[in-house]
């Protein structure tokens, strides 16, 4: 299991959409990312920064890539581009922040 704390930027005004559209998750959605390994998962937002973080199993590169062959996801990605800055860095990796510390 690996832990993975990431951030991104949301456009200004659209806090409230992006609140909306977490509260109406599609259901489909969830069972993809669930299927793919994802647990744990969170997101915390303070103006238009987004700070998730998730854990995966048995890796964030393995469950990555299963979530991104799934159909929904694809189309939950298409739906948020009028709402996300930038989930990615210029590699296409999520912007990851260091784990310092950790109590179990």
């Amino acid at each position: 299991m690996e832990r993975v704390c990431f951030t991104f930027e949301i456009y200004e005004g659209m806090e409230a959409e992006y609140q909306k559209r977490h509260d109406e998750i599609w259901p489909e959605m969830v069972r993809d990312i669930e299927a793919a390994g994802f647990t744990n998962y969170s997101l915390f937002r303070r103006g238009t920064q987004v700070v998730g973080y998730f854990e995966a199993v048995p890796d964030a590169k393995t469950a990555n890539a299963k979530v991104a062959n799934s159909e929904v996801n694809t189309k939950w990605a298409e739906w948020f581009k009028e709402v996300i800055v930038n989930l990615t860095d210029n590699q296409g990796d999520l912007m990851v922040m260091k784990e310092v510390w950790h109590l179990d």
